[in-house]
């Protein structure tokens, strides 16, 4: 786990393997949502970044025999 400090600014720096881990570039925007008293940044990402995440996903869905 890895640890940062809130600056008087109230800036926070990423750690270094965390912003590797990500592939986070300066100028990243974030959505931030507070969640029962947690900070919680998700990284916008363009539909091109996005291709192919979901890649090895399991698809497979259990329907409805009505439904097929």
């Amino acid at each position: 786990m890895s640890r940062t400090t809130l600056s008087p600014k109230f800036q926070v720096v990423i750690p270094k393997d965390v912003r590797e881990s990500l592939k986070l570039e300066p100028g990243t925007t974030f959505n931030v949502i507070e969640n029962h008293g947690h900070i919680q940044l998700f990284p916008i990402r363009s539909a091109k970044q996005m291709r192919g995440f979901l890649r090895g996903i399991d698809s497979s869905v259990p329907r409805e025999k009505d439904r097929v």
